[in-house]
């Protein structure tokens, strides 16, 4: 069964990306499934993968990512696998993360 977090961690995660990572949010988006997004937020996650919503030139849809590392069921375990993801998209789009890898995203 997929692990549910609590609201409060998923509300202050989704604040966080959004808030302070919308460029990292792009990356991910680009590199996971909407190459053509020019906007993207972190919607929801769960021990499975994370959601997103993205704008496409054709509208909004939403993406679903897997954690790179497979399931998850710890707080910490959150960030690390945005921060996989992040650093995962930035090596698939040819691009230098803006941070030493392994330190981006930060929740």
């Amino acid at each position: 069964m997929t692990h549910q977090f609590d609201s409060s961690v998923i509300t202050a995660v989704l604040a966080h990306m959004n808030d302070d990572h919308t460029d990292d949010n792009l990356v991910i988006a680009h590199a996971f499934g909407a190459p053509d997004a020019t906007a993207v937020e972190m919607t929801g996650f769960d021990g499975d993968g994370s959601d997103w919503s993205v704008q496409t030139p054709d509208g909004v849809r939403e993406l679903r990512i897997a954690w790179p590392d497979g399931p998850i069921d710890e707080r910490p375990a959150v960030r690390q696998q945005v921060v996989a993801l992040y650093v995962a998209a930035c090596k698939t789009m040819g691009v230098k993360p803006r941070r030493a890898e392994g330190s981006g995203p930060s929740h």
